[in-house]
């Protein structure tokens, strides 16, 4: 069973029982990433490591690159 019929049957039992109805799937994937992020940033603070930021370094290393 794919994610979107599961969504849809537990939509069906939801308004059968007359419960609200609940998200759609993907509806919260933004704020789990950043809540994600700011545990791994926190738990850096706490081990006593200098917080990273990845992406953002790899990119200003890609830009200060010589050509």
């Amino acid at each position: 069973m794919s994610i979107t019929q599961q969504h849809l049957l537990d939509v069906y039992r939801a308004h059968s029982l007359g419960e609200p109805v609940p998200p759609a799937p993907g509806t919260h994937d933004r704020r789990v990433v950043r809540e994600w992020s700011g545990e791994r940033r926190f738990r850096a603070v706490l081990a006593g490591r200098p917080v990273r930021h990845r992406f953002r370094d790899a990119v200003s290393r890609w830009r200060r690159r010589p050509t």
